[in-house]
């Protein structure tokens, strides 16, 4: 694993650095991290926030639409960018010697987007080509990660499309994305991480020479999205006609992700539950019992367990035969998580499973880009960059009793639950 030296730095206008050499191979990776997400759009612009992570690749003062792609392309690079709950991101990683471009590319965007009416007309027209693309014309479209959402939740943010709806897209206005740009891509708004093929000093140096001219704006204060969790069981309804075979969603809320003590266990009773054949759930419901054909469990809506804040739910899904009763996959879910609330982990188990949590981070930290964006959205989110380099540990912390007790919270009067409905009606 790359050395765990990470500088820390905040320019006079707000943005907040992180660098972390490794001169390993001589590639650099960068990535900035704005603090806005789907929960930050304003209410009736539903996937306003992704409408503007595509605006910001359409040029600047500097540059020419889709010129930052072809420069970091000549250069020999990669990049892209997302649009989370929580944030929103664009990386690059490319030959060392190229450093001092992508800062240039980033920071001129940060500054001086082309937010005109000319790029937001066709960004908007691409994103609603995406949405049919991808959730109208899809099989299982948007299950569960925007359909389940709305039956969790009850406030606008948590609970609305992060993709958006044609009306509220086509509603957008180009003062709308000019303050958009204005509350939430102020610098002090960001982080900037650079890992990799570098001198520090020399860094620092190439960072202040083309960020510091970014103006500095107010920034926004975060909001909080908590709500009361559910006392009761909700229940949803998904129609789609296009999907094969019926699957079911079922959503409990978790503790606050920033406090890991409580968070982890849920981490390792998903993976215990439908992580490999060995699994509980796949042994008993896809294995031997023939109740469904696959099944997953994961953290956080966009399966993004350690880069999302409060409220995050536990997600179960499972897709089964059309012959097979939903409520009767739901029962087996239901025994085998009070099996293990009750008997708890054997220690093989979950020696086992937290091996295999471990051994994936640290080989994703292997990785320059994808070690650079967990330090990112850990600086982001937690003001630790470093537990890109602890969480492997703090994953081997959580005890048997610990899983055990998450197991017993995901009770059927707690949960949301989403039936998707397959076949034309």
């Amino acid at each position: 694993m790359a050395s765990s030296s990470i500088e820390r730095r905040k320019l006079r206008n707000g943005l907040r650095v992180v660098l972390a050499p490794d001169r390993s191979a001589p590639v650099v990776a960068v990535a900035v991290y704005y603090d806005v997400g789907i929960r930050s759009e304003p209410q009736d612009r539903t996937g306003f926030a992704h409408l503007f992570e595509h605006l910001m690749f359409q040029g600047s003062a500097s540059l020419g639409k889709m010129e930052l792609a072809s420069l970091i392309s000549a250069s020999g690079g990669v990049l892209n960018g997302s649009t989370r709950l929580d944030y929103t991101n664009y990386y690059e990683m490319l030959p060392s010697n190229a450093l001092d471009r992508a800062l240039f590319l980033e920071a001129d965007r940060m500054g001086w987007p082309a937010v005109t009416q000319e790029n937001l007309d066709n960004q908007i027209a691409v994103v609603k080509e995406e949405i049919r693309v991808n959730v109208m014309n899809e099989p299982y479209g948007g299950f569960p990660w925007l359909t389940l959402a709305p039956v969790l939740y009850e406030s606008w943010a948590n609970a609305h499309d992060g993709y958006g709806s044609f009306v509220d897209l086509e509603s957008a206005t180009l003062e709308d994305a000019r303050d958009f740009f204005d509350k939430y891509y102020a610098p002090g708004n960001a982080v900037l991480a650079v890992s990799g093929d570098f001198e520090v000093d020399h860094a620092l140096e190439l960072v202040h020479h083309h960020f510091d001219p970014v103006p500095k704006r107010a920034v926004p204060p975060r909001p909080d999205f908590d709500e009361p969790a559910p006392t009761s069981e909700r229940r949803g309804e998904q129609h789609d006609a296009d999907a094969p075979a019926p699957a079911v969603a079922l959503g409990w809320r978790v503790p606050d992700p920033g406090d890991l003590a409580a968070y982890l266990p849920y981490v390792v009773l998903a993976s215990s539950l439908a992580t490999g054949d060995a699994s509980r759930l796949r042994r008993r419901l896809v294995q031997d019992d023939r109740l469904a054909t696959d099944i997953g469990c994961h953290l956080g809506l966009m399966e993004d367990a350690f880069d999302v804040r409060n409220p995050c739910p536990f997600v179960l899904e499972a897709h089964h035969p059309g012959d097979v009763p939903t409520d009767k996959v739901v029962a087996a879910v239901d025994e085998e998580l009070d099996r293990l609330a009750t008997d708890g982990l054997a220690s093989d188990e979950l020696t086992r499973v937290t091996a295999r949590l471990r051994s994936g981070m640290l080989q994703g930290s292997d990785n320059l880009l994808r070690r650079t964006l967990a330090m990112a959205a850990y600086e982001q989110q937690r003001g630790r960059a470093e537990l890109v380099h602890e969480m492997p540990e703090r994953l081997a912390e959580v005890t048997a009793e610990q899983v055990a007790a998450a197991a017993g919270t995901l009770r059927p009067d707690v949960r949301a639950r989403l039936d998707l409905i397959a076949g034309a009606a």
